[in-house]
């Protein structure tokens, strides 16, 4: 394999080279499924953009996966790490959702790709479930470097101004060619397998057959015409059972032998084994002894079904299901009702829509324009449209065109281009919460199997939404706690300039103890406060404004005596939480400060000259413990051009990383900004911390700017 570091600036860049070097390794390593995933430019989510070795159809519940999700890929990109799942045992262990989902024996990895600090995407990998339960040292080290080496290429196409983003579906890598076979040979080979007294048939990747013999066709029961290109469970009416298409899943992803038997009417049964590779799956189709017929009937009208099969179906009830137990806003909800149905079912678009004050209100969409959402927004209920209708009538309606559509509803116009839709009423407890559409861009005819299965969904779907209206709920009260427990505005001081910036956890209900303050004492002398509350709820909320409280009640005292009477009120309360926080008296006269920390991270100061230092405050004890703890006191100078820089632990915080090294890892930052603009370099110090969507705890900064 070819090292990161060997790959110079001559070396092209692009999807054709993540490609080629995707496709040596995969060959090399032994891997029978690769996944590339890239980050999307606009939302958290990871998209998978190149795959090989196992079929579209399969791979679609994990097209997108959220960066706070609970996957492996998630997990490595999140916490930038190797994730080894060796074994079914351990998948359900570590990852039960995954594993309800894809009960299948094989070994899988997902790691990271970076380069230095930045994030370029995610690599997935599956083995056979021959392979070790454990990774050997050379694996890892192959997976690091081609690791290493998919960053340097995608790096590299970002400087040249063409990055590699994600597409709507992801490249298929073709299967490795065993060989290319003369044309006596094939047909050599072809003979070869008309001989054999049983019939068999090569499936690709994708499951369809590219070549049958006349043997296995006679007991089928339908000519080699009628199957060549055709999956077998939906050209044989009779074979759209869920056992064939899992037996097939089960292959394609464990790349083990398998086999099953069943039934092809009226009585002749049919075993069916099938051997995969990387190239495809080889079936051989054996009569049991209770179905030898010296010539089996045929049937006359082979109908492939318009529909995915009944596994197929199954699957997407059961990809909806576990994600949407996963789900909590309704944002959320939408997102991944988009991500599962469409692609399952071959939409193109999709609306949510629920009832408020007497109208239809749009809460999200996937493949309709913003503008034409708009203008749907906020219908009636007394309108004459498919989606009141289905509302207040509770059953499902289905149009496979526009035709069929506007003799319902006569005052119906088409003005979204498409050609079929489907309405679902969104009931749940026998109340209607409101409607979703599928629309097709093609004519679509829905079988009853079909539409039973939508209506399934919906009624998943409808009471997620019912859970998420009360989150949102929920949490738009918590965060209306938050906002007005910190300050609104911050005093203007003469001969201070001071930027705040609070993010709430991305996880969780969004209530912190995070907290600042800034307090004018009078022209020239001010007061100011960060600290840390312990846990993410309303309790630490509460006792978070009654700390805030406290201090600024006896602001103004020396700041060892503002602790320690904060400290005391704190024991009294016994609220079962401790508190850390750093009070500085900041004195613009004499250009001076006096600092006191209760087990707060250190300040930092970034002096005129420009570079940085951690101040080695005595430390004090956290709020809330001893009545009778000390908070020492440190005097330092605060020069005119110098920044004293407040934050909170979820700042500096990461996965793997000491607390002493991060620290000095934020103080590089702010001695390397080069802007005098206080805003801008909060900005730049907060988006350093990063996605929203990935951070576990809050983030509070406090900047002060003495000029």
């Amino acid at each position: 394999m070819t090292d990161a570091a060997s790959t110079d600036t001559s070396e092209s860049f692009g999807p054709e080279a993540l490609e080629s070097v995707l496709l040596q390794f995969v060959r090399e390593i032994g891997a029978s499924v690769c996944g590339l995933y890239l980050p999307s430019p606009d939302e958290p989510v990871m998209q998978l953009s190149l795959l090989s070795g196992v079929s579209w159809r399969i791979a679609v519940p994990w097209a997108r996966v959220k960066l706070d999700a609970s996957t492996p890929v998630a997990d490595a990109v999140r916490e930038r790490r190797l994730v080894w799942i060796g074994t079914q045992e351990e998948r359900a262990r570590h990852y039960p959702k995954l594993a309800l989902v894809l009960p299948h024996p094989f070994a899988m990895m997902a790691a990271p790709i970076t380069t230095g600090p930045i994030l370029w995407g995610g690599l997935v990998l599956h083995w056979p479930a021959s392979h070790p339960p454990t990774l050997s040292m050379h694996e890892r080290e192959e997976i690091r470097s081609v690791c290493d080496r998919l960053g340097v290429i995608l790096r590299q196409a970002a400087d040249s101004g063409r990055p590699v983003l994600p597409g709507s579906e992801p490249r298929i890598l073709p299967p490795p060619r065993t060989r290319t076979a003369g044309h006596d040979e094939a047909q050599a080979a072809v003979g070869f397998a008309e001989r054999l007294p049983d019939g068999c048939c090569s499936l690709d990747v994708d499951g369809r057959i590219t070549f049958i013999t006349i043997a296995a066709a006679d007991l089928l029961g339908v000519d080699v015409s009628d199957l060549l290109g055709a999956r077998p469970w939906e050209a044989l009416p009779w074979l759209d059972n869920p056992v064939a298409e899992d037996r097939y899943r089960s292959a394609a992803l464990s790349r083990q032998p398998t086999s099953f038997t069943t039934l092809r009417p009226p009585g002749h049964w049919l075993s069916f084994h099938l051997y995969p590779d990387a190239s495809g799956i080889s079936v051989r189709i054996v009569p049991t002894p209770a179905a030898q017929n010296a010539d089996p009937p045929r049937l006359v009208h082979p109908a492939p079904p318009a529909e995915p099969g009944r596994a197929t179906a199954l699957y997407a009830l059961t990809h909806l299901a576990v994600a949407l137990t996963e789900a909590v806003g309704v944002r959320d909800v939408v997102d991944r009702v988009a991500d599962q149905v469409l692609a399952a079912f071959g939409a193109r678009a999709l609306a949510l829509m629920t009832t408020q004050e007497g109208r239809l209100r749009i809460i999200g969409h996937r493949g309709y324009p913003a503008d034409l959402m708009d203008s749907f927004d906020a219908t009636p209920l007394s309108a004459d449209t498919p989606a009141v209708h289905v509302l207040t009538t509770g059953i499902p309606s289905f149009f496979a065109s526009f035709e069929e559509l506007k003799r319902v509803h006569p005052p119906a116009v088409l003005v979204d281009g498409m050609a079929s839709w489907a309405f679902l009423p969104l009931i749940t407890t026998g109340r209607p919460v409101g409607s979703m559409v599928l629309a097709y861009d093609q004519p679509h005819l829905s079988t009853p199997q079909e539409r039973a299965v939508l209506t399934a969904l919906a009624g998943l779907i409808a009471q997620a939404l019912d859970r998420a209206h009360l989150y949102d709920a929920q949490h738009q009260l918590a965060h209306n706690l938050q906002a007005g427990l910190l300050p609104r505005t911050l005093p203007r001081i003469p001969g201070l300039e001071v930027a705040a910036r609070y993010l709430p956890a991305g996880r969780g209900t969004g209530i912190g103890g995070d907290f600042y303050d800034f307090i004018r004492l009078d022209e020239t002398t001010a007061a100011a406060a960060i600290g840390d509350v312990q846990g993410h709820n309303v309790q630490a909320a509460t006792l978070m404004g009654q700390v805030r409280t406290a201090v600024h009640a006896t602001a103004g005292e020396p700041p060892g005596e503002v602790l320690a009477r904060t400290n005391r009120l704190l024991v009294d309360l016994d609220p079962g939480l401790f508190t850390s926080c750093v009070y500085i008296a900041l004195d613009m006269a004499r250009h001076h400060a006096c600092l006191a920390t209760a087990g707060h991270p250190p300040p930092i100061l970034r002096h005129p000259d420009g570079h940085t230092e951690v101040l080695p405050l005595q430390p004090g004890l956290l709020l809330g413990i001893d009545p009778a703890a000390d908070y020492p006191t440190t005097e330092i100078c605060l020069p005119p051009g110098s920044v004293l820089a407040l934050y909170t632990d979820g700042l500096i915080e990461a996965p793997d990383v000491d607390i002493e090294d991060a620290i000095h890892s934020l103080a590089d930052r702010l001695a390397q900004a080069r802007t005098r603009d206080i805003e801008i370099l909060a900005n730049s110090l907060v988006d350093h911390a990063g996605q929203p969507a990935l951070q576990s705890d809050d983030v509070a900064l406090l900047l002060i700017h003495a000029r």
